[in-house]
């Protein structure tokens, strides 16, 4: 495994950090976000998006929905958020993860990743550590 670290000094280049990683995407993938509220999980899903061609202001947090699916013409997107699924329950059952992750046409984007525990992911995954909050600068760590 890889990593490379970067700072992101405005939510401009948080958000072009994921224009970077979509454009790299070739399907299958899963990108595990990590970070604190506000961290800028979902500005960095919403450049994947822009990147496959989504129309961004069509893209919300997940929060409440769990999963959202954006048909791009290159994949299908879920983007998923298991904020609130922080009990004893296994998040990745309460979105259906494994039957998503069958679809090799897809990229799955999971915002608080830490909720999965120990669940296995086979697919090729991208891990993103995104730390800091407010107006400070975010220390974003890549590992593919």
């Amino acid at each position: 495994m890889q990593s490379t670290e970067s700072i992101s000094k405005t939510s401009d280049e948080t958000y072009g950090l994921g224009v970077s990683l979509g454009c790299s995407l070739t399907g299958g993938e899963v990108v595990l976000l990590y970070g604190g509220l506000g961290a800028g999980k979902t500005l960095l899903a919403k450049g994947i998006l822009d990147a496959l061609g989504f129309d961004v202001d069509e893209v919300t947090s997940p929060s409440f929905a769990l999963v959202n699916l954006y048909k791009t013409e290159k994949f299908d997107v879920y983007h998923i958020d298991l904020w609130r699924l922080d009990g004893p329950g296994k998040a990745a059952d309460a979105v259906g993860l494994d039957e998503i992750l069958e679809n090799q046409r897809a990229v799955t984007i999971i915002e608080w990743a830490d909720r999965l525990r120990d669940h296995a992911i086979v697919n090729k995954t991208i891990k993103i550590l995104i730390g800091g909050d407010g107006d400070d600068a975010r220390r974003i760590t890549v590992t593919v």
